[in-house]
This record gives C-alpha cells, sequence and structure tokens, in this order.
C-alpha cells in the first residue's frame, strides 16, 4: 500500500507575471504499516516536521524570487546622491529592473489681465524613471520626460516635447569617491537635481532656480560623487562640457544648454557641490560651476568670444517639528558681456540677429529666496499620514543687475515675487 501527501503551493507575483507551483510528493510504502503503532506514530511525526521545515524553506525562497523579480513598491521614498526620491528606486532594488516617475498637470487662471492672456490648463509633464542595477556596484539611471502631453501642436498651441533629463552610468567603488559617467544634472541649487513636484512648494518651481540656475539643466560628463564623516558630508563634482553663449539673453542663460544634443565641447566646464548635515534637521552648502561658453563659434563670419561664465550658490535647510525653512542665495558672471552683446547684435539669426539693438547680456545676475511652511495635521491628528501645510516664500532677482560699461541696463528685469498658498498631500509623495 502507497500513501501520498500532495501539497500545492499558486503563487502569483504582482507585477512580474511569475506563476510558481510548487507541488511536493511524500511516499510511504506498506512496511510502515507493518511497524508497531508507536513506532508508526514517531515515523509520521517526524516525517511531518521534515515536510513542514521543507515547506518554510521554499515559502522563503519563493518570497525572495518574487521580491527579486516584481517591480518593488517603495512608499518611504527618500532622495539619495543627487537623485529626487522616486528617482532613487534603482539604489533600493536587490537585482535587475527599476520603474518610477512622476507627472504634474496645473490650472491657471488670470485675474486682472490686461494682455490678452487666456486661463490654460496643462499637463506639464509626465515622467518615466528607468532603472537596471547589473550588480552590487554598477547601476545604470535615467529619466524620460514628456512636457505637455503632445509633441504636436495644436489650435491652442504649440506642441511639447520628450527628452532624456539624465542618463547615468554610476560605479559604487567606495564610500568616499565613486565615478559617474553619461547625461549628467548639474549639481546646484535645491532642485536642479531634485524636481519632483511633491517635494518642493507650489505649482512652480521658484524663478530664481530657473533664471539665476538654469534648471533643469543637465550635460554630458564625468565626475566623481561619495559621502564623508559618517554621511554627514556629501559632495559630487563633473566636468561637462560647457555653456553655449550665444544662446544667452538679457533675462536668463537658459537658452546656453546644450542638454546633451550633440553638444559643443571646444569648452570643458566644472562644477562642485558640497552638503554638510550637521544635524538631521539641518542642512546648509553651495555649489560652483565655472567654465568658457564660447565654444570657438563663428556665426555668419562673426566669432562669440570665449565668455567665461561662473555660476555659485549657497544653501540653507531646516526641517523639524512641523516645521520648514529654506533659503538659497545665486549669483551668475558672464566674462566678455560686452564683447558677447555687440557679437549676438550682429551674428544673423533667420531673419533677424540673435540679440536686437536694444538688448544687452548682464556682466552679473543675481538673486535669492526664502521660503517657510508649517504643518498643521500634528496638531489635530498625531500619527498622520497626510500633510495640509501653508506656506510662503520671498524671492528677488535681477538678471540685469551689472551690465558692461557703455551698454544700458533694462530695469524691468529687477523682480520682486511673493508666493502664498496652501499644499496638501494625502501622502509624502502624492
Amino acid at each position: 500500500m502507497k500513501m501520498n501527501v500532495i501539497f500545492n503551493f499558486n503563487t502569483f507575483v504582482r507585477k512580474s507575471g511569475l506563476l510558481a507551483t510548487v507541488v511536493l510528493t511524500l511516499g510511504w510504502g506498506s512496511s510502515a504499516l507493518a511497524a508497531e503503532p508507536a513506532d508508526r506514530e514517531r515515523a509520521l511525526e517526524g516525517r511531518v516536521a521534515e515536510l513542514e521545515r521543507i515547506v518554510d524553506v521554499l515559502v522563503e525562497e519563493l518570497e525572495r524570487t518574487r521580491s527579486g523579480l516584481a517591480l518593488p513598491e517603495d512608499p518611504e521614498l527618500e532622495a539619495s546622491d543627487g537623485h529626487g526620491p522616486a528617482a532613487s528606486k534603482i539604489f533600493r532594488v536587490l537585482r535587475g529592473l527599476s520603474i518610477g516617475g512622476y507627472g504634474e498637470t496645473a490650472y491657471q487662471h488670470l485675474f486682472n489681465d490686461d494682455g490678452g492672456a487666456s486661463d490654460r490648463w496643462d499637463l506639464l509633464r509626465a515622467v518615466l524613471y528607468v532603472g537596471y542595477k547589473f550588480n552590487e556596484r554598477i547601476f545604470f539611471n535615467s529619466e524620460i520626460e514628456f512636457e505637455h502631453a503632445t509633441t504636436s501642436s495644436t489650435r491652442s498651441s504649440s506642441g511639447g516635447s520628450a527628452s532624456v533629463e539624465f542618463a547615468e552610468l554610476d560605479f559604487f567603488a567606495w564610500d568616499w569617491a565613486s565615478p559617474r559617467i553619461g547625461l549628467l544634472l548639474l549639481p546646484m541649487g535645491f532642485l536642479n537635481e531634485i524636481h519632483e513636484p511633491p517635494y518642493y512648494y507650489g505649482v512652480a518651481r521658484p524663478d530664481v532656480e530657473t533664471q539665476i540656475i538654469p534648471s533643469t539643466w543637465r550635460e554630458n560628463g564625468v565626475g566623481l560623487f561619495g559621502r564623508l564623516f559618517d554621511d554627514r558630508v556629501a559632495y559630487r563634482m563633473y566636468a561637462v562640457a560647457g555653456l553655449n553663449a550665444a544662446g544667452f539673453t538679457p533675462s536668463n542663460l537658459r537658452g546656453g544648454r546644450q542638454k546633451g544634443n550633440r553638444s559643443l565641447a571646444e569648452h570643458i566646464a566644472f562644477t562642485a557641490r558640497i552638503d554638510w548635515t550637521p544635524l538631521p534637521e539641518f542642512l546648509i552648502g553651495g555649489s560652483v560651476y565655472h567654465g568658457n561658453s564660447g565654444q570657438n563659434q563663428v556665426i555668419g563670419g562673426v566669432r562669440i568670444p570665449d565668455s567665461p561664465t561662473t555660476l555659485w550658490e549657497a544653501h540653507a535647510q531646516w526641517e523639524a517639528a512641523g516645521w520648514h525653512l529654506r533659503g538659497l542665495f545665486a549669483m551668475a558672471h558672464i566674462g566678455d558681456a560686452g564683447d558677447l552683446t555687440t557679437a549676438l547684435r550682429a551674428a544673423p539669426d533667420g531673419t533677424g540677429t540673435i540679440l536686437s539693438g536694444g538688448e544687452t547680456i548682464a556682466e552679473r545676475m543675481i538673486g535669492g529666496y526664502a521660503e517657510i511652511a508649517y504643518d498643521l495635521l500634528p496638531l489635530f491628528f498625531a500619527d498622520a499620514e497626510a500633510s495640509f501645510s501653508p506656506y510662503y516664500r520671498f524671492e528677488s532677482y535681477d538678471t540685469q543687475h551689472r551690465v558692461p560699461s557703455g551698454f544700458s541696463r533694462d530695469t524691468s528685469k529687477e523682480i520682486r515675487n511673493h508666493t502664498i498658498g496652501l499644499q496638501y498631500r494625502p501622502l509624502s509623495n502624492v
């Protein structure tokens, strides 16, 4: 006589589509029946105990397989080594593929507008993070962004765009120094690296971090990153293709970004950042960028001067007991600004010239902002996952702070902004 005991385990692994079926068969021959009842009972108990052990091992192994193959959920999002919280998911997977992302939509109503502008509702961006962990030391990470819902134009507006925001390969060699290469986010300010919408206050990014620091600013390059002194000090330093001065305007340097698109690399620039966290609640740091921006160009017979460009910023943040305090000051210096203005006024650009006769590239741009927010919900719900925070931000900037001798300053570029709002987050990442 033979008895078969069958245990069937069906495990569906969410997202990966893996269906694992394990069938265990344990057979006893007729010799067991011929044994004394007490011996037979002891033998049966031993076999059941062994079977339970095997089941525990298999369940543990199936869980490891599920964790390794399924795309992980990560409710405790946290920024890491110059990446936003969602972009940092790749650093917490066991192996293989990681997918994340973010998106934002905004409705804008204009009050007392005399310029004929219309109210708008826009899908500002939808972003996909794709990363791959080759092994414990080699990681690939990327961000692909779709802006304004479509790349085609409509009756309402021009088309949006599809862009690679960053694509980098990290080699984790040591905690204090690891190489990074690819299309890199320059490590300047609060938002150029960590620009995911749930992690700053307001619908729009602060103007200082788009007009003085030209966020989102990325470029092809190579460098090092690391942490020192028990992770209290973090740094990043890169060599990248420089800006293109032919794109500078009186309002900002944003047109000088090459975005990794067949970047001119006649002039290489250098950027570095350091952050110190003396207390878990407090961060202070700064960053700098320097390099020529002329790229040895001749446009329509007009030579673009070298235009050495330096940007630097200092920042600090304190977050504790529901409070959020943040401040940043930034300054840009453009060398050869007079020669650059003259060249861009003469260089052809389609039907006209790059700059009109009354426009001037400043020698110095300057700006800063401070903001404060307070989460009210802990006053009423001690364990609330949600947050409800009134906030206020003041910023002041001037992209014509100082112009070359003999050129006129555009005083309309001196701007003060007051931003007041309420931010509700049902979860930290929504």
